[in-house]
């Protein structure tokens, strides 16, 4: 669902701007995490020492304002919806607004395709005779699953011929409250009854918390992926339960106990086996739709070579995703519903009219300049053009006990790369309000955002040398609120009379703001565009690089006006 698709066959020539220059070099900075909200202690933004950004917000209205990135800016389906890192950088690269995750999937479930696409069709044989097991984060934040969701995949899938179904679960307490796990399982648990009643033999079989077993991303720590495959698919875990009522229950009796950091269960029966390890001819559909956090776990269950850890066994099995998590790798090669195909996005459009681009970040974001911004497109469009480099990130350490994280390494590269003048573009995403924001830890996420200012400043420092153009923008809010609140806005309170950290991202919108020496005298922000959001940004970008943005593109930010 693009707004304005498109036609087919259309050039991909660019014409000139008619009052913009091309030559310039426009370093665009996306600060991951990066919302705003009113000054309060819970603001981390506020609360950092901030001198760079604090700068370019006296530039409002005319070279600072803020823009939606949540719900129907990023094309998710109503604006109860947080936005994320990766429909966030999905809108910023692709000018467009996409169908997106949770809501191509609403749209497959409610219309009943889902059930009659050829993913479903090609698990479906595994029924008569297998077990058709559902893993995935057990939730309804929206982010990465949605407990309605899988509600309506075990119906359908019982209803076309499941008779035997075990749910893996992975508990949240990220993108929702720590503790919520009980009452999802409490659900799902009441959920799985009602079917044992109609005969479909039902049951939870392991799980695990998201950030300890089975969810992690980019490579980052195969034993989190180790973890869940021995758990899900081996039926070993060391702590065994009768039911995942009793698992969630008991394991978080531990005072350091945590939805995230939950250890791997496994259930067992009366003889002490357990009830659900994955066997040949079984079917597996991992059912979150955000992508980053199951490209690990599809590579274990579908690749044949595999040397990531040791797998014990390697199950025949029909394995599918809710979505395809890779375009690019084509991984999984089989998923219930089908990607928004995101064409023409602002890098092929630039890279084909001779644009040359620098894009940078650390290892947890670096998927999301290239891969996500490049519209869900692996590699390069041109390689002649076009240079991506990716600064590993910490390992084994947590983001709040190195809350810098690479801000500084990233903005060093940048610097090179802009001073170098073999670029026109030089883009960078900063991940600490983000990453450090996930912690929950709000000291630690204070030195973050100071770190990121920091790194914004010696980019903009390179900007100003090479009489260039800075574009400063966010893909979604987090920092800038670590408070849970009541409707009214008050931060809420546990039993002890502490404020209850918010680890999640918010529903804040977020800044964009323009400069540079190389910025033409008269451009401003448009006053006419009031609701805009992250794809208004892609036709700004085009712009500053001295080119109309295509007809289809949501519309730029910025107008030329006689001084």
């Amino acid at each position: 669902m693009a707004t304005r698709p498109p036609e087919q066959g259309k050039p991909w020539e660019l014409a000139a701007h008619p009052r913009l220059p091309k030559g310039k070099v426009v370093g665009v900075v996306v600060l991951d995490g990066w919302g705003e909200a009113p000054p309060d202690p819970f603001n981390c933004i506020h609360a950092a020492d901030t001198p760079t950004l604090d700068a370019l917000k006296k530039a409002a209205p005319e070279r600072w304002r803020l823009i939606k990135a949540h719900g129907t800016a990023v094309g998710l389906p109503t604006d109860d919806d947080m936005g994320n890192s990766e429909v966030g950088h999905n809108a910023l690269g692709a000018g467009q607004i996409y169908a997106q995750g949770a809501k191509l999937v609403d749209l497959a479930l409610a219309s009943g395709k889902i059930f009659e696409g050829e993913g479903f069709k090609y698990i479906q044989p595994s029924f008569e005779s297998g077990t058709l097991h559902l893993i995935g984060l057990l939730s309804d934040g929206g982010v990465h699953s949605r407990f309605d969701q899988l509600q309506l995949l075990l119906k359908g899938a019982s209803e076309h011929g499941a008779k035997r179904i075990r749910v893996h679960v992975l508990t949240d307490g990220r993108d929702v409250l720590d503790g919520s796990s009980v009452r999802f399982v409490e659900m799902l648990e009441e959920d799985l009854a009602k079917l044992r009643e109609k005969g479909v033999d039902a049951r939870i079989a392991s799980g695990g918390g998201r950030m300890y077993v089975t969810m992690d991303r980019y490579e980052n720590d195969w034993q989190v992926v180790k973890r869940g495959w021995d758990a899900h698919v081996l039926g070993e875990a060391p702590n065994k339960f009768k039911s995942g009522l009793e698992a969630v229950k008991k394991l978080r009796e531990d005072p350091k106990a945590n939805d995230q950091y939950l250890p791997p269960f496994v259930i067992v029966d009366e003889n002490g086996k357990p009830v659900g390890p994955i066997q040949d001819g079984d079917a597996v559909v991992t059912f979150n739709f955000r992508a980053d956090r199951m490209v690990m776990l599809a590579k274990a269950l579908e690749y044949e070579n595999f040397d990531k850890f040791d797998r014990v066994r390697f199950p025949k099995i029909r394995y599918a995703g809710m979505l395809q998590y890779d375009g690019e790798l084509k991984l999984p090669s089989h998923y219930l519903v089908a990607p928004p195909e995101i064409e023409r996005t602002s890098g092929e459009y630039l890279a084909r009219n001779g644009v040359r681009i620098y894009a940078c970040s650390e290892t947890v974001k670096f998927g999301h300049v290239t891969f996500f911004w490049n519209g869900n497109r692996s590699g390069y469009f041109n390689p002649e053009l076009e240079k991506y480099e990716e600064i590993p990130s910490d390992t084994g350490i947590p983001f709040n006990v190195q809350p810098k994280m690479k801000a500084l390494e990233i903005a060093q590269k940048a610097r090179d790369a802009i001073l170098s003048r073999k670029f026109d573009q030089v883009r960078v995403n900063i991940a600490n309000g983000d990453m450090v924001g996930h912690t929950g830890d709000i000291e630690a996420t204070i030195v973050g955002c100071k770190a990121a200012d920091e790194a914004v400043k010696i980019i903009l420092d390179a900007i100003e040398q090479v009489g260039g153009i800075f574009v400063l923008t966010a893909d979604h809010g987090n920092a800038e609120d670590m408070a849970k609140r009541d409707k009214s806005g008050k931060p809420l309170r546990d039993k002890d009379g502490k404020v209850q950290t918010l680890t999640s991202h918010t529903l804040n919108p977020v800044p964009i703001a323009i400069g540079g020496p190389g910025l033409a005298p008269g451009v401003r922000f448009r006053t006419d565009l009031q609701v805009a959001g992250l794809a208004n940004v892609a036709a700004t970008i085009m712009n500053l690089h001295g080119f109309e943005a295509p007809d289809h593109y949501e519309p730029t930010f910025i107008e030329v006006v006689d001084k």
